[in-house]
C-alpha cells in the first residue's frame, strides 16, 4: 500500500471520529483541511432515498447561490438574430447556430453552460449525445430553454448551479471555494440543499434526504447533520 502523506494524514486524523457536524462546524473543519497550493472548491454530495431509473423519482432542478461559486462560468447560447446579440451584450462566451452545432461535433466544447431559444432545439437535439452525458443539454426546467437569453446568461454568470440526481442516487455541487468567508460557504450550501428538498418528485418513498458531506477538491469527507442543513420550511417538508 502507497505510503500517505502528511497532509493527507493529518487532514484524515482532523475529522476521523466526527459524524452529522453542524453546518458552521462542518464547514471550518472542510476549510481547515484544505491545504492544497491552490483554491480548493468546496462540494457538496447529497444522499437521496430515491431510484432515478424511475421517471417519478428523478430529481433535477437549479439554485442561485447567494455568494456565487468563484469560479468563472463559460455559457454558450444557440440563437439567431436579435436574441444573439442579445445573448452577446449579456455576456455570452459563444453564441451561435448550425457553426456552434458543427464546432461541438468536430470535439470543441469549451463552455460550462448551455443555453438556447426554443426555435433552436431542433439543432440542440441532435447534439444529445454529447452534450447530455455532460449534463450540458439546454432545459426547459432549469431555465436554459428560454427567449430571455439575456437573463438566463446573467444568472449563470452570477453562480447559478444546475444539479441532477445521479444513477446511484447522488447529487453533486459546487458551492464554492476553499477561500470563502465560513458564513458565505454556510448559506451557499443551505441554498443548495434547500434547492435539492424542495425539488423532491412525487415517486419518493421513506426518507428523502439520507445524508449530506462536504468536502474540498483535495481534502476528505465531512459529514454534515441534515436538519442543520436544511431550512425551517424544508425540515417541516421532509
Amino acid at each position: 500500500m502507497a505510503k500517505l502523506g502528511k497532509r493527507v494524514r493529518d487532514a484524515r486524523e482532523a475529522v476521523a471520529g466526527k459524524e452529522n457536524l453542524p453546518v458552521e462546524e462542518a464547514v471550518s473543519l472542510v476549510k481547515q483541511t484544505a491545504r492544497a497550493k491552490f483554491d480548493e472548491t468546496v462540494e457538496v454530495a447529497i444522499n437521496l432515498g430515491v431510484d432515478p431509473r424511475h421517471a417519478d423519482q428523478m430529481v433535477r432542478g437549479v439554485v442561485s447561490l447567494p455568494n456565487g461559486t468563484g469560479k468563472e462560468v463559460r455559457v454558450a447560447v444557440f440563437a439567431r438574430g436579435a436574441k444573439a446579440e442579445e445573448a452577446q451584450v449579456a455576456g455570452a462566451d459563444i453564441v451561435g447556430a448550425e457553426d456552434l452545432m458543427e464546432t461541438i461535433q468536430n470535439g470543441e466544447i469549451n463552455f460550462d453552460r448551455c443555453i438556447a431559444t426554443p426555435d433552436m432545439m431542433p439543432v440542440v437535439g441532435r447534439l444529445g449525445k454529447i452534450l447530455g452525458p455532460r449534463n450540458l443539454m439546454p432545459n426547459p426546467k432549469v431555465g436554459t430553454v428560454t427567449m430571455d437569453v439575456a437573463q438566463a446568461v446573467k444568472d449563470a454568470k452570477a453562480g447559478q448551479v444546475q444539479f441532477k440526481v445521479e444513477k446511484a442516487g447522488v447529487i453533486h455541487g459546487a458551492i464554492g471555494k476553499a477561500s470563502f468567508d465560513a458564513e458565505k460557504l454556510a448559506e451557499n450550501l443551505r441554498a443548495f440543499v434547500d434547492a435539492v428538498s424542495r425539488a423532491k418528485p412525487a415517486g419518493a418513498k421513506g426518507t428523502y434526504m439520507k445524508k449530506v458531506s462536504l468536502t474540498s477538491t483535495m481534502g476528505p469527507g465531512v459529514s454534515v447533520d441534515v436538519n442543520s442543513a436544511l431550512g425551517e420550511a424544508a425540515q417541516a417538508a421532509e
